[in-house]
């Protein structure tokens, strides 16, 4: 079974400093802003970390099972994070992420849901069952508008399209996308990136899935659309090829901290991509996350020092 997270970071020696920061001592000075990019479509600029919800935010609806995901996402919030993906098919993501936001916000704030750039999916075929699907998630996000939502899996794009497209006009939804999440779906994905108009792709990348470099993210930068990246630490197998390795000396050079930083500032060092959106279920992660969209990101020797290093191990 490939390492956790935890794992990796106790191993390098990391995690009880990101748990220290979450205690009653004394606190420092909040790090500085997160890196925005644009999308090209609007030029509305968006913190270049997401939050993804597939997997571990699929959990029993309770005060209790919550609890962890509420205090990761207001950490996320607190340090100017912003986008939040989930879909239909991810379970309980929808219904717990709905209940997270609905909190009330800090007298004199706004909200928790005024704060997030919320992203779902519509992953059903037919006009009438995806117009019910994307209903659904209104319902279960417990609100009046969704910033984006995508097409799941390129799921007959030509009427999901055709009733998201309706739903912007009608101001319930900001921007239009597609979704895919395996290089088998790369030619499909480029063919309709071809021939259709969308604010957003999103797409699988990865310090060791980097197929997309070749065609999809060069295309998304000619025709204007923003990158979301989905599964940037590899499925997890990035973790696995590190454990028990030290950080390179070098990754100084474009202030690296830790292994997840090392993978995301990758991902984030290719120009055409906007977000990536790796899974995070605590605050701790939210934290170490973070720090890839602060300081300098690796330009493209570094990245392909970084590509040589993942392929020897």
């Amino acid at each position: 079974m490939p390492p956790s997270r935890r794992a990796v970071l106790a191993g390098a020696g990391l995690l009880p400093l990101s748990l220290s920061r979450f205690g009653t001592s004394a606190v420092a000075a909040e790090p500085a802003a997160l890196l925005r990019r644009p999308i090209p479509s609007t030029g509305e600029t968006l913190p270049v970390i997401g939050i993804g919800t597939s997997r571990r935010y699929e959990v029993e609806p309770t005060a209790e099972a919550i609890a962890p995901l509420r205090e990761a996402v207001q950490r996320f919030v607190a340090l100017g994070g912003s986008v939040i993906d989930t879909a239909p098919s991810y379970g309980t993501a929808e219904d717990v992420l709905g209940l997270i936001l609905a909190q009330d916000g800090i007298p004199g704030q706004d909200s928790l849901r005024e704060k997030v750039f919320l992203c779902s999916k519509v992953g059903t075929p037919g006009r009438e069952a995806g117009a019910a699907e994307i209903a659904r998630s209104f319902k279960r996000l417990n609100t009046g508008m969704i910033d984006l939502i995508a097409v799941h899996n390129l799921i007959d794009p030509s009427a999901n399209l055709a009733t998201l497209r309706e739903l912007k006009a009608q101001k319930k939804i900001r921007y239009v996308g597609v979704t895919v999440w395996r290089d088998s779906q790369f030619g499909d994905l480029e063919a309709l990136m071809k021939r259709e108009t969308l604010d957003v792709i999103q797409v699988n990348y990865a310090l060791d899935d980097r197929r997309a470099a070749e065609r999809i993210l060069p295309l998304a930068a000619e025709r204007g659309m923003a990158v979301m990246v989905n599964v940037p630490f590899g499925r997890d197998r990035l973790f696995k090829a590190v454990q028990g390795r030290a950080l390179p000396a070098w990754t100084a050079e474009f202030d690296c901290a830790t292994w997840p930083q090392f993978f995301l500032k990758y991902v984030l060092g290719h120009p055409a991509v906007t977000c990536p959106i790796p899974g995070m279920a605590k605050a701790a992660y939210v934290e170490d996350n973070l720090g890839a969209a602060r300081g300098r990101l690796p330009d493209a020797a570094q990245r392909t020092r970084m590509e040589a290093f993942v392929d020897a191990l």
